[in-house]
């Protein structure tokens, strides 16, 4: 019987992914009416804190997108790309995963593929080198931000065994960083360089071509609006005061010594606020102050590109992770009866778990959500989950996530691409080296800070 359910999940996860936007949410939602009403399963908590935390996040970067922040931080990346473009596959996965750790979303980096690409290719490198990894690099920047739906997951996980923010970030950001730099150096010889490729060779010959590539994508063109750096500004001051709440929970009050007290989403048991409830509450406050100072209008806030972006991975999250949560806790028993032993045994076996419902679910959110807890019931010490977090990161496996797909479209050269074989993609390579080597990494250093 649970080949049966698992089939189902999985075909609802794939055609999900192939419908591409609320696709993964809404087929969720389809597996979870045969869950319920054919295999009569109890349903599942939904991941409500989990969306709440996205839609938050995301709102606040859309308003400082909207403030014109982003422009802001572009601009500063592409002066330091436009004046090292030798380093640019360097410096390219660099800037992605600073943007990302810092905004908590990896869709913040449409706005500096495009420089990337066009920085590699005027100086004939080939821009699938750069632009390959600095997208495997924003993704590992998602699992290392403070502010992400997946690491308010993982912190909320671990806290019951007595670790912090502090505790999972101080492992997974010098990993990933270590992972990047091995991502770095597996791309640095990548296919032919761009003077040796016949078919850029022979795209030179036509001078619309030429003109396109010599065309500059520069963002500094139009002016600053005049609340962008204000913007920026308390973005970051929210970003540090979920790090120091993160860091010293103590700080917080508790409520458990109130009359009639009760806990619920936001108040722990023990009458703590839970880190998710204050990322939301923290992250909305500062989207009000950039909507006030900046004097932006909230309009413009839900009209931005990442506001759009939000709201699809939110319905999204909540259809499969509900869908995979009601699997997982159907049939917990025999899971735990199959996986305990080897897990115990081997640890690491459960990172190759994570990476591969990370590779069907798109989401590292999602993927932390619905399979970390399992995690904790098998056994496995939270050191080693720590480590093995950064293993969520598979989405690039299958290219079907939209920042593989715009990095395609923003090389002209038409160097980075999917292959004939679907999984011989430019992402592949630095994918898996970069996630490799960031969660042995991880392995080593939980061991020594842990």
């Amino acid at each position: 019987m649970i080949w049966i359910q698992f089939t189902i999940l999985i075909v609802a996860i794939l055609i999900g992914s192939r419908i591409k936007g609320i696709g993964l949410g809404v087929m969720g939602m389809i597996g979870m009416l045969i869950f319920i009403l054919l295999f009569h399963m109890q349903p599942a908590e939904p991941p409500i804190e989990v969306m709440l935390i996205i839609l938050s996040v995301v709102s606040t970067a859309a308003a400082l997108q909207a403030a014109g922040g982003m422009d802001y931080l572009v601009n500063i990346a592409e002066k330091i790309l436009r004046k090292n473009p030798e380093k640019i596959t360097f410096l390219g996965p660099l800037c992605t995963f600073a943007f990302t750790l810092f905004a908590g979303t990896a869709h913040i980096n449409y706005s500096i593929l495009p420089i990337i690409a066009e920085v590699a290719a005027k100086k004939r490198i080939r821009p699938e080198r750069p632009l390959s990894i600095s997208v495997i690099a924003s993704h590992l920047g998602l699992t290392s931000s403070p502010v992400s739906a997946a690491t308010a997951t993982m912190v909320a996980i671990v806290r019951d065994n007595g670790f912090q923010m502090t505790d999972v970030l101080k492992v997974v950001i010098p990993a990933s960083l270590i992972g990047i730099f091995a991502g770095i150096l597996s791309v640095l010889r990548m296919g032919k360089d761009l003077d040796k490729d016949p078919e850029f060779l022979e795209k030179l010959k036509d001078p619309e071509f030429v003109k396109q590539l010599e065309e500059s994508n520069t963002s500094s063109a139009a002016p600053l609006k005049p609340g962008a750096k204000l913007s920026v500004l308390l973005f970051a001051l929210g970003v540090l005061l979920i790090i120091i709440v993160g860091a010293f929970p103590a700080i917080m009050p508790n409520f458990a010594d109130v009359e009639g007290f009760k806990p619920n989403m936001v108040v722990g048991a023990n009458g703590s606020i839970r880190m998710a409830a204050m990322i939301q509450i923290i992250m909305l406050s500062v989207t009000a102050l950039i909507i006030m100072l900046t004097k932006t209008s909230s309009a413009e806030v839900a009209k931005a590109s990442l506001f759009s972006a939000g709201a699809q991975a939110t319905i999204s999250v909540f259809g499969v992770v509900w869908m995979s949560a009601t699997f997982m806790a159907a049939n917990s028993a025999l899971i735990e009866s199959n996986l305990g032993n080897m897990v115990t045994n081997y640890p690491w076996t459960f990172a190759i778990a994570l990476f591969v419902l990370s590779m069907l679910l798109f989401s590292q959110a999602a993927t932390t959500r619905a399979l970390m807890p399992l995690g904790v019931t098998l056994g496995i010490s939270t050191p080693h989950l720590i480590a093995m977090y950064p293993a969520v990161n598979g989405d690039f496996f299958l290219p079907g996530y939209p920042t593989l797909l715009a990095a395609i479209q923003f090389d002209k050269t038409g160097s980075t691409k999917i292959g004939k074989y679907l999984l011989n993609h430019s992402f592949m390579r630095p994918g898996i080296v970069a996630v490799g080597v960031t969660v042995a990494a991880g392995f080593l250093l939980a061991r020594i800070l842990l």
